[in-house]
This record gives C-alpha cells, sequence and structure tokens, in this order.
C-alpha cells in the first residue's frame, strides 16, 4: 500500500489518500505539553506563530521576512494578542534572531528547536499562523481544531502541490490566507493517522 496526501495526485488500486500530510502529533501529546512555557495570557488571545523556512518553491528572503514580520505586528497588536513564535528545525538562524530582535520585548520567541515548545504553542494557543512552507506544519496543527492562518509568501515557482493542498483546506475550513481581518471560526480536527489505520487493517 502507499498512503500519500491526496495533493500529491497519485492513483491506484493500492493508494489510500490523505488530507494533509501524515505526522506523528496527538491530541493527547500536545496537551501533555500545556504548561511547557508557562505563558502568561495577560488576558490577551495567544498566537502560536509557528516559523518554517526556505525550500524551493520559497525563498524567505529579508524582504519577504520583513514584510511578514511588519504584518504581523500589524495585525495582532500588542494590547489584545499575546505571539508565541516557535522555530522548525528549517528556520534559519537569522530568522530566529530577527524574530526574537523584532518581537522579544512584548512577546515570546522560542529561540531554537524545541518539540515541547512547538507542542505547547500548539496548546495554548486561540489562533496559530504557520508560514506557507510547509504543508506538514499545517497538516500538524489541523489536529487542533482551532483557526488556522497561513502567512502566504511569493514563490519562486509554480507550486501546483501547494495550490492544490491550500485549495482543498480552505474548502474544508481548515485554513485561511493572513490577510488584515481576523475571524474566528471551527471545523472537525482532523485526524487522518486514527482514520486511515482502519482502512490498512482493513486491506
Amino acid at each position: 500500500l502507499i498512503v500519500c496526501p491526496e495533493h500529491d495526485g497519485l492513483e491506484g488500486n493500492n493508494v489510500i489518500k490523505t488530507t494533509g500530510a501524515i505526522h506523528y502529533l496527538t491530541d493527547k501529546e500536545i496537551f501533555r505539553e500545556n504548561n511547557y512555557l508557562k505563558v502568561d495570557k495577560e488576558n490577551k488571545k495567544i498566537v502560536a506563530f509557528i516559523l518554517g523556512g526556505p525550500n524551493k518553491y520559497y525563498s524567505f528572503s529579508d524582504k519577504e521576512i520583513d514584510f511578514l514580520f511588519n504584518k504581523i505586528k500589524k495585525i495582532f497588536t500588542r494590547d489584545k494578542y499575546k505571539l508565541v513564535i516557535v522555530p522548525s528545525y528549517r528556520t534559519p538562524f537569522e530568522i530566529t534572531k530577527k524574530a526574537y530582535n523584532s518581537f522579544g520585548h512584548d512577546h515570546i520567541v522560542v529561540k531554537e528547536v524545541d518539540k515541547k515548545a512547538y507542542l505547547s504553542a500548539l496548546s495554548i494557543s486561540d489562533y496559530i499562523v504557520v508560514t506557507c512552507d510547509s504543508t506538514s506544519m499545517i497538516s500538524e496543527a489541523a489536529i487542533t481544531g482551532k483557526p488556522i492562518y497561513v502567512a502566504q509568501m511569493s514563490a519562486k515557482k509554480n507550486n501546483p502541490r501547494f495550490q492544490k493542498f491550500f485549495s482543498q483546506f480552505k474548502q474544508l475550513n481548515i485554513i485561511k490566507d493572513l490577510t488584515d481581518k481576523i475571524d474566528l471560526w471551527s471545523y472537525d480536527k482532523l485526524d487522518e493517522v486514527n482514520r486511515i489505520s482502519p482502512l490498512i487493517n482493513e486491506k
């Protein structure tokens, strides 16, 4: 059997398609790290801002990052929101450093790759913002059932798989592009591992 995301476009009798990427996260694991970051909410909404990194489609140039960080500051004002910024293993050190310099005084910036901090941020957040470069991180966030904003950046080249993924997740009401408007919405938690496992057993 081949288990693959629907946006990969594989066809065949031995293919089981998943909505988004398969990942290791569970509700239980996320909840277990709820208090790891020990964030004082200060009666503010918590926004988990998950940073990815450059790949063959997205450059994460200084210009793109400066624009994105300024946009985040403008939308999630410090009087109403508290940001928890978490880098991934693909986030360049320079971008993590820039995040700390930009947000460190008013918000929480995790300086190193820390799985527990990542899970804790997902657990305590009211909103989740994920950069557009990682279908995996967006899929992981979708297990929470919380509103997910995708921080879009200009692509270096045509990326039909990404566009198919974004379109599917928008239709399922899981994600919205990050604009100047903040909404609150919900959707059925996406737990593809537990949906797919019985199908594999059945086969």
